[in-house]
């Protein structure tokens, strides 16, 4: 078969450390394993990665088909409807105890977005009328009080009260927009059009209201996506900015060549969702843009530096940085037939290999290597460190069927 490789790796190496990482006794999946693989089965379970192993288990079913993927999958949604969202507020909280009980009470724009790109995963797996009303739920919550009239804010208390944004704020800033947020909104609303889509077409399920809603999301898509074009987007720069004050004035000088070859190939998937001419011929010099340059300074010939503020590169090498390069080169390969860019995604493929992932027994992918390959001494999962940016990358490439392995 094609691509072998990434199958195994994703068969063989991913889906098993997940699968051990399943909390039985209290629900959900275990929220921290450390560098030397000991699982803290008492730590705090962070919502975003049980909303990423919930979108994972989903996709990953839908393509391989293995019906003991949807039972990871239903636990995974077991756990979010009865201890991540909130039955007195709304919403997501940001983290929970490991016995489901609210930990850290923060109600994230971003998180909210996880949810509901991994609910509606769950919907076009299983067909739950629970998970995409969920989705719609939390859709209305974000539309409603986590945005203004320009665009979407980011952090806000348990009853959505304005927070400071320390959760997505890095590099010395204070954010109150940013392109991460935005992006994964837009990633999230495309995949809720593409599930009530499905349903509006279900001769049982589907009804006059559900044609509306959809209008509803497809017009909010349409609007991120041009929000993304207008204010994120520095021509100048060749890059997205990432951190912004309320009225778009970028605060800081920071190109994050992770983020602009996600959103190289994201742009283009969620433009292809919404189906808008003008919008799809409008992004693709953009995604154009961002993968030149990403090859351009960020490429080694083997793998990808982390991001560069002030002039100042960071050469670590991060896991997800590596995962959403190999599908952005190859995504672009795909549209501009540059073949110097399937290359590049082989490379970074054989990186990967050779150095992100961890040969040991039990483990899965390092978060962060230094640039000479050196592991760093960071946990094995944690709240962010989750299966979706390198289980997405092995989908990705399994489904294109284009030998790169």
């Amino acid at each position: 078969m094609k691509n072998e490789v990434v199958y195994k790796q994703l068969t063989e190496k991913i889906l098993p450390f997940w699968n051990a990482m399943r909390d039985d006794e209290n629900g959900g999946f275990y929220g921290y394993m450390s560098e030397d693989l000991h699982i803290d089965d008492h730590a705090d379970k962070g919502c975003i990665l049980n909303s990423r192993i919930l979108w994972f288990y989903s996709t990953a079913y839908l393509y391989l088909k293995d019906e003991k993927l949807l039972d990871y999958a239903k636990h995974a949604f077991e756990f979010l409807k009865t201890y991540c969202f909130d039955p007195e507020c709304g919403g997501i909280f940001w983290s929970v105890r490991y016995n489901g009980k609210p930990a850290d009470t923060t109600k994230h724009t971003y998180n909210q977005a996880f949810a509901i790109y991994a609910l509606s995963a769950y919907y076009e797996a299983t067909g739950s009328i629970e998970a995409i009303a969920i989705a719609e739920i939390i859709y209305e919550k974000i539309e409603d009080t986590m945005r203004d009239t320009k665009g979407y804010l980011e952090a806000f208390t348990r009853d959505f009260r304005p927070a400071d944004n320390d959760k997505l704020s890095e590099n010395g800033v204070m954010a109150e927009r940013t392109m991460n947020t935005l992006l994964h909104i837009i990633e999230a609303y495309s995949a809720l059009v593409h599930a009530l889509r499905k349903k509006a077409a279900d001769p049982v399920k589907g009804d006059v209201r559900d044609e509306l809603f959809l209008n509803v999301v497809e017009n909010k898509l349409a609007a991120a996506l041009e929000l993304m074009r207008d204010k994120f987007y520095n021509s100048d720069r060749h890059r997205l900015d990432v951190f912004f004050d309320k009225e778009y004035e970028s605060l800081i000088d920071l190109t994050s060549y992770g983020h602009d070859i996600e959103a190289s190939w994201l742009l283009e998937w969620a433009a292809g969702i919404l189906d808008d001419e003008e919008i799809t011929e409008s992004l693709h010099p953009i995604s154009s843009d961002l993968v030149e340059k990403v090859y351009r300074e960020a490429f080694d010939g083997h793998s990808i530096v982390n991001e560069c503020e002030d002039g100042e590169v960071n050469t670590d090498r991060i896991w997800w940085v590596e995962a959403e390069s190999v599908l952005g080169f190859l995504r672009a390969f795909e549209r501009e037939g540059k073949e110097e860019y399937r290359k590049a995604a082989h490379e970074i493929l054989a990186f990967i290999l050779d150095k992100q992932v961890d040969k040991r027994e039990g483990s899965e992918w390092f978060e962060m290597l230094k640039e000479d390959g050196t592991p760093c001494h960071k946990p094995m999962v944690r709240e962010w460190k989750c299966p979706y940016h390198n289980g997405r990358m092995c989908l990705e490439i399994l489904k294109s069927g284009i030998e790169i392995g």
